[in-house]
């Protein structure tokens, strides 16, 4: 158990490095940085590739579609969501939202987890989480309420635009919902797999999509706005290398991380590990802020904490 939280934590601060880089590219749409992103993935999965090639040669064509389908939802359209979310609504609150996936996952894998006889029904058992809900609802009023106080002037437009950054946060929590659950199951049902190697063929399964997507994308930018400039943008220099440190990182290393810590312990306890990516990438943005949070914010977090706490001891109760 220890290596396994070992592992996670290492994984939430890798992934952590994802909810900056939107930040530090303003001015590249979600949809090429989440191309980009797992363009690199996959570029740096090749070279993996070849070292593991013995355990990915094992793998069967129903395999790769599930590898194909995980980089699809897990991967790509997360990423999608949650770098749109960020730019609309800011790094935080887009954060805190993300946040709620331990419980979110815990309730979900749950739900899909039969209940053994002799045991309370599943809405009594429903009704222990009610305490972590109420934490988790109350710390993200609390940031959404800083957030918006830090605008000079809320306009109707401004609301609608951290509106839709919340309402595409909700999606990012949907995909990355079913992704782990899906990916452990994966790796429950395959003891034997190396972990390493499946995170690299969830790399080379991301590669076509993620290149078929940026090509296209380029051409569209291309063809409605000349100045942009292909095939890097603006900043082509920043662009390339954050791709190539979220790439190898945050998408490579998080999800070998991940993938052995899913081995290590079970879903609805590793659900609530990835609190660790919600607290890393909130450090990482009021870093970037170069200022210290502000009381109501280091309550939202606190209170994102006690529930994910809450959640687990309520999940040990017999």
């Amino acid at each position: 158990m220890i290596s396994g939280v070992l592992l996670a934590w290492v994984a939430g601060l890798m992934w952590g490095l994802v909810f900056i880089t939107p930040v530090l590219l303003s001015n590249y749409p979600a949809t090429v940085l989440s191309a980009g992103r797992y363009l690199a993935f996959g570029l740096i999965a090749l070279p993996l590739a070849w070292i593991d090639r013995r355990h990915l040669a094992e793998l069967t064509r129903e395999d790769w579609v599930e590898a194909l389908k995980l980089s699809a939802v897990g991967n790509l359209l997360y990423y999608l969501f949650l770098a749109a979310a960020i730019q609309r609504s800011g790094a935080p609150v887009p954060t805190m939202i993300i946040g709620t996936l331990p419980l979110v996952i815990a309730l979900t894998a749950h739900r899909l987890s039969r209940q053994p006889q002799g045991t309370r029904s599943p809405e009594q058992s429903w009704r222990r989480f009610v305490p972590s809900l109420g934490l988790m609802a109350a710390g993200l009023l609390f940031v959404n309420h800083t957030e918006v106080a830090r605008w000079q002037t809320p306009d109707a437009q401004a609301l609608w635009r951290h509106a839709q950054g919340v309402v595409l946060a909700l999606c990012a929590v949907a995909c990355w919902t079913w992704y782990p659950l899906r990916n452990a199951a994966w790796l429950t049902a395959h003891p034997g797999r190396s972990a390493r190697a499946w995170a690299t063929a969830q790399g080379l399964a991301t590669l076509p999509l993620a290149l078929v997507a940026y090509g296209l994308l380029w051409a569209g930018l291309m063809r409605h706005d000349p100045a942009w400039q292909a095939p890097f943008g603006p900043q082509p220099q920043r662009f390339v290398t954050l791709m190539l440190v979220v790439g190898l990182l945050a998408s490579w290393l998080g999800t070998l991380c991940w993938n052995e810590a899913s081995r290590r312990l079970q879903p609805t306890l590793l659900g609530q590990l990835i609190v660790f990516e919600t607290l890393a990438a909130l450090a990482y943005a009021w870093a970037l802020r170069q200022q210290w949070p502000d009381p109501l914010t280091w309550i939202a977090a606190g209170l994102l904490v006690m529930g994910v706490v809450v959640a687990v001891r309520a999940r040990q109760q017999p």
